[in-house]
């Protein structure tokens, strides 16, 4: 290894000396003597990276940011001090893996020895985020990662809710043109009565738990479902003889990433991959027998229950022919400029109380699986990094607690997999669909056995895919509530096509363009006719091949009709046809606004209601079409100007990185983008098109021959935007372009630029 700049640093909880070479990518490749030390090596180099961010999501987590930021954060620590786990620890900490809070209590003992680096020469050392809001890092307690449990991708309760709301409003064939329901069928109302106490207000206290912190004028990348693609291929269906391995976690695309890579190598562990910058270890990669990636199984583990209020005490309610009190917790916090603050929580035998109406006499409560011991989001891939086979691997999983995952899984002797994992409620003669009665008669009757998950190893087809879509029929019902199925079919097709995939198919695959469902719908709609003066246009689209390249022009045009004018009209004619007066509130309970993660099969279903091969219906359907299109057509050139050769979907679609706190100092530019929420490729806007989700890291792994593996993440990998990691890999990302994942100790020498010693504190 040619000579390298060096240093060394003192860093306290090391028990020995650990070696870190960073790579030209700024991942970290850390050389231990001990599992102990590697971890705490690990925590240290992601303070010194993260320090900003990973301080910011504990104090949010935590319930802790009006402390240093002020009284408009009070109702937010509020709401999240209301789903920290407030279980026993000794039962928590025994719900993980054997070694878990050693690994904990190692990493935490790292990030503290960051915090100290960098209070050590503050000018120097922290990010200046904390100059700019006037505050300093604090230290960990090894707790703190696994109450926090709002980080997870845990939001099952809105789909009950909005479930409720429709079908009070709208009707029960209103809902199912909404949302699709798989497995479908008849929905049973538990309750009926208790769709009145319902408004769209009671899940506010849940939708603050879950938002990101407010630093900035401007609201922050709103949290919104994520996903995930992934796929594992046999040696026989390969291209290098070697099984293969891709994942793609789909989430909001933000300064500083989301992921952290790391490489851990110390005597028993040797492992390679992403994770968070808040958590030990590596929950998407490689250790040098097994390959892994996971994608989000939405499992239904939330319940609302809705319970009477005493006619005369509001803290108490009716359960089981009785009444019993809320258990109300009082916390007070300090307010940054201000006096402390009283914090009053309160719950009910099933979860936190987020919504009293005192006059109507209901509160609304909700039930959490992640809520009880062991549900710590991601931390149960540490029972897994080790693994020496597949069996290993999936013996490790049925601790798996929260979200609900896919696994995918491939091991150097040839085998590969797919494996549910998650705490699955049982309910005994309700499906959790919509909100229950408190009252004790829809209750939870244990989890489902881990064993009876779905999953399969070695694969007749030589493949397995997964994204986010519904299982098939006859397997444990999760939930009711999955993705659309077009990222699914997409990869279905493409790995069934007997073609080879190898690390090059399956990069460019991860960002796929192809709208299967949008050119679905346009082949619905291909009878209709159009004025003169869209003929043209309409023939473009037609002849459209569904790809949504940042330079095609049709993809643009085909988004914006659809989005904002197409989906409305044809809303507001099912919902005559319902014998619904179309109005704003109606429409706005049928139509998904979110546009992240798209699901067009409602809208196919619509057109089961007006239907194009109905001849009265085709006329009425020619007349919104060109209405819509005429508009769509006008609301592009008020956007992007009359010239048409600059109408393009990179002109519209962009990914934007606005830094929450320092402005255009932190602010990168705007990168053009491919795709869509309906993309295998997801790259899902908000209502003014920005592209704020998608896959921010994207990991092909040639298993076996480790050092031919890819990665990309964006921006880069350090938080500070004085760094050179701060945003390298932006463009390379934005292009659909990687670099090697290096492992063998000969191939990180050959990529690294620094060489970090770190010795115990005397």
């Amino acid at each position: 290894m040619a000579a390298l700049p060096s240093s060394e640093l003192p860093v306290a909880g090391l028990r020995g000396e650990v070696e870190v070479l960073v790579d030209r990518w700024g991942i970290p490749h850390v050389y231990a003597g001990s599992a102990h030390d590697a971890y705490v090596a690990q925590g240290f180099q992601a303070a010194r990276d993260r320090l900003f961010q990973i301080d910011l999501w504990r104090r949010r987590g935590l319930g802790r940011l009006a402390e240093v930021f002020g009284p408009r954060h009070l109702d937010g620590d509020r709401a999240r001090r209301l789903f920290l786990y407030r279980g026993g620890m000794d039962a928590e900490w025994a719900s993980y893996a054997e070694g878990t809070r050693e690994i904990v209590e190692a990493f935490v003992a790292g990030v503290n020895a960051g915090v100290d680096w960098a209070l050590a020469a503050p000018e120097e050392r922290l990010p200046p985020e904390f100059a700019a809001l006037g505050h300093l890092p604090a230290r960990w307690s090894p707790d703190d990662v696994v109450r926090i449990r709002t980080h997870g991708l845990l939001y099952n309760a809105e789909q009950e809710l909005a479930r409720a709301l429709t079908v009070r409003d709208l009707g029960p064939a209103a809902e199912e043109l909404r949302a699709i329901r798989e497995p479908g069928g008849p929905l049973t109302v538990p309750d009926a009565g208790i769709l009145d106490a319902l408004r769209d207000e009671v899940l506010d206290v849940y939708r603050l738990a879950f938002a990101p912190a407010e630093l900035a004028p401007e609201p922050a990348v709103a949290t919104a479902p994520s996903g995930s693609n992934n796929w594992v291929v046999s040696a026989a269906r390969s291209g290098t003889g070697r099984p293969l391995l891709a994942n793609d976690p789909h989430r909001a695309v933000t300064v500083p990433s989301l992921r952290y890579l790391a490489h851990l190598e110390a005597p028993g562990l040797s492992v390679i991959g992403a994770g968070e910058p808040n958590l030990p270890g590596i929950s998407l990669g490689h250790n040098d027998r097994v390959a892994f990636g996971l994608t989000i199984w939405p499992i239904d583990h939330e319940d609302l229950y809705v319970y009477d209020l005493h006619p005369t005490d509001d803290d108490r309610y009716a359960h089981d022919g009785g009444w019993e009190a809320f258990d109300v917790v009082a916390e007070r916090t300090p307010v940054a400029g201000g006096e402390d603050a009283a914090l009053r929580l309160a719950f009910t035998r099933h979860g936190p109380v987020v919504h009293v109406d005192p006059e109507a006499r209901v509160a609304v409560a909700v039930r959490a699986a992640w809520l009880q011991p062991g549900m710590a989001p991601y931390l149960a891939s540490l029972g897994y990094q080790d693994a020496a086979d597949t069996r290993e691997f999936r013996d490790a999983l049925a601790r798996w607690g929260a979200p609900g995952v896919k696994q995918v899984f491939a091991s150097v002797d040839g085998r590969i997999g797919v494996q549910a994992c998650g705490r699955v409620p049982r309910r005994t003669g309700w499906d959790g669909a919509l909100p229950v009665p408190g009252d004790g008669r829809f209750e939870w009757d244990g989890a489902v056995d881990a064993g009876d998950l779905p999953g399969e190893v070695d694969p007749a087809s030589g493949w397995a895919t997964t994204s986010n879509q519904a299982d098939g029929p006859g397997e444990v019902v999760a939930t009711t509530d999955w993705y659309s199925s077009a990222r699914h079919e997409r990869l279905s097709a493409w790995l069934g096509s007997g073609a080879r995939v190898d690390v090059g198919s399956s990069l460019a695959m991860q960002t796929d363009a192809t709208n299967v469902h949008a050119r679905r719908l346009l082949d619905r709609l291909a009878a209709v006719g159009v004025p003169d003066d869209l003929r043209e246009c309409w023939a473009e689209l037609q002849a459209w091949d569904g790809v949504e390249g940042t330079d095609s022009r049709p993809a643009l045009v085909v988004q914006l009709w659809l989005r904002r004018h197409w989906r409305p009209w044809l809303a507001d004619r099912c919902l005559a046809r319902l014998g619904v007066a179309a109005d704003p509130a109606a429409r706005a309970r049928l139509v998904r606004e979110d546009t992240l993660f798209s699901d067009l099969r409602p809208d196919l279903r619509m057109l089961t209601v007006v239907d194009p091969d109905r001849d009265d219906d085709r006329a009425l359907l020619a007349e919104g079409l060109g209405a819509t299109l005429r508009a769509a057509l006008a609301e592009i050139e008020a956007r992007l100007g009359p010239d048409r050769s600059g109408w393009t979907w990179g002109a519209l679609h962009r990914t934007e990185l606005r830094h929450p706190v320092l402005g255009p100092a932190g602010s990168l530019p705007p990168q053009p983008r491919a795709g869509s929420g309906d993309t295998v490729g997801l790259s899902g806007h908000d209502a003014d098109f920005n592209a704020v989700m998608g896959s921010s890291f994207r990991m092909v792994l040639d298993v076996g021959d480790w050092d031919a593996s890819r990665v990309v993440t964006a921006p880069g990998q350090s938080g500070d935007p004085r760094s050179e990691h701060y945003a390298d890999l932006l463009g390379l990302w934005a292009q659909g372009g990687s670099f090697p994942l290096a492992y063998s100790r000969a191939a990180v020498e050959a990529v690294a630029t620094a060489r970090l010693v770190l010795t115990p504190l005397a």
